[in-house]
């Protein structure tokens, strides 16, 4: 009996999944395999929303796979041992997997081959499963990557994309081969009370929801803070519970503005990836360092706590944050603004921000994450490394009537309009009827401080 075993990581899904249809050719029988990797733990990156939506989605995964006649065979510990484990177990000749782009995900695919081919058993790693476009797909003359996004989507835009591949109708696995529990959510503590579900059914119900409905929209409305006119297919993304090859074809499509500028941030997604994938330090280092010498944690600790409580003084950073640490996701437009508040106007290490939003984001994505930082305190792929962004104005322009600030800062709720981004403005009772902290910082002053530092004075 040939046998294949299909390895699961960021690609929880069967629909349009090439490893699993590569496994499955000459009808062969296959194992579905997720190993609920002990490095990541010991990494730090296990976070509690994460496997809470991890838990959902392998969840979904199983009762997929068991509607065709299979099931999802669940592990724990060092994946390579696991793999390995099952591998002996049923005899198979073959291992099919989705490439990554961290540096634990190359040490990883380097160990599992090592591993297999020793033992006369072979690897085989599958491109564009994880992202629209391989990593390495389009390339500058005189570079392994493309540090600039505008010329990266230029290509990326014009490449061919492969087709959708259907879902199988049948999946035969072996039925002597253990599996441990899945997980469920109801075992994890400490999670966002809003958090999303996962799984691919929902991924798939939000998607269809979005093209029809969301995404013609998207090109004026994707800033408005309140309106939250975007798609928050980003988790589903992140744990593939959706296939980004599959959404950059049905966006495409529905056609419009909209849709084009929804299919950028598919590009902006693979791009971040194609540069971690080339530099894989950046996930720590600076990708273009300012020498900056940041304050240090115990010098801004107090602020740092504010920021991460939502207690700053300026209302659409709290309410960003706030948002964050309840629904474990947050607005892109208050992403930006949030980490240009912390690294530029605090003048706090990235690192700092990128770690706590790791923390809390269910769709915490080392690449996308990491490299969005890094772009926003200017050490990554910005044109424009020293701009700062000024919350006040921020909130004006992308939340006008202050609806969103209102949603998250309840404190506020009695201030009307655009007001509510500058109470610190009210004057003697009116501004004590307010339970909300003063502005921890000057704009002025910070702003000064982040020129000096840039050397920019």
């Amino acid at each position: 009996m040939n046998v294949s075993v299909v390895l699961f990581t960021s690609d929880l899904r069967l629909h349009d999944h090439p490893p699993l249809r590569a496994a499955l050719d000459g009808s062969r029988t296959v194992v579905p395999l997720f190993v609920r990797d002990r490095a990541v733990d010991r990494a730090g990156f296990a976070a509690p929303n994460r496997l809470a939506f991890l838990a959902d989605c392998l969840r979904d995964l199983d009762a997929g796979l068991r509607e065709r006649g299979g099931r999802l065979v669940y592990r724990s510990g060092d994946l390579v041992d696991e793999v390995c484990k099952v591998v002996t177990e049923t005899d198979a000749d073959e291992v099919h997997m989705a490439g990554g782009v961290s540096a634990h995900a190359h040490r990883r695919e380097e160990r599992l081959r090592a591993a297999l081919e020793g033992d006369g058993r072979r690897l085989h790693v599958h491109d564009e499963v994880v992202t629209a476009l391989a990593p390495g797909a389009v390339t500058p003359a005189s570079s392994d990557h493309f540090a600039v996004f505008t010329p990266y989507f230029r290509h990326w835009d014009r490449h061919h994309q492969r087709q959708v591949l259907g879902v199988p109708r049948v999946v035969r696995v072996p039925e002597d081969i253990g599996s441990e529990r899945l997980p469920t959510r109801g075992e994890l503590s400490g999670l966002s009370a809003g958090l999303a579900t996962g799984g691919e059914r929902e991924g798939r119900k939000l998607l269809t929801a979005w093209l029809r409905s969301g995404i013609h929209a998207y090109v004026d409305g994707h800033d408005d803070l309140a309106g939250d006119a975007t798609s928050r297919l980003s988790p589903h993304l992140h744990f593939g519970t959706v296939s980004a090859v599959e959404v950059a074809h049905r966006a495409r499509k529905a056609g419009g503005p909209g849709a084009d500028a929804f299919v950028r941030q598919l590009a902006w997604r693979d791009f971040h990836h194609q540069v971690l994938a080339a530099r894989p330090a950046a996930s720590r280092k600076d990708l273009r360092t300012r020498n900056d010498l940041w304050r240090s944690p115990d010098a801004a600790a107090q602020e740092i706590e504010d920021w991460k409580e939502g207690r700053t003084g300026y209302p659409v950073v709290d309410a960003a944050m706030r948002q964050l640490r309840h629904e474990g996701w947050m607005h892109n437009r208050g992403r930006l603004l949030t980490a240009s508040f912390l690294a530029k106007t605090l003048y706090v290490d990235w690192r700092v921000g990128a770690e706590h939003f790791l923390s809390l984001l269910v769709d915490g994505d080392i690449a996308n994450n990491q490299l969005n930082w890094q772009w926003v305190a200017g050490t990554g792929t910005d044109s424009r490394p020293n701009r700062v962004l000024n919350p006040v104005v921020q909130g004006k322009r992308y939340d006008p009537e202050g609806a969103y600030v209102r949603r998250w800062v309840p404190e506020l709720e009695g201030l009307g309009g655009a007001a509510v981004h500058e109470p610190w403005k009210l004057k003697g009772p009116e501004r004590a009827a307010y339970d909300y902290p003063e502005p921890i910082v000057d704009l002025s002053e910070a702003l000064a401080r982040f020129k000096h530092a840039r050397g920019r004075d």
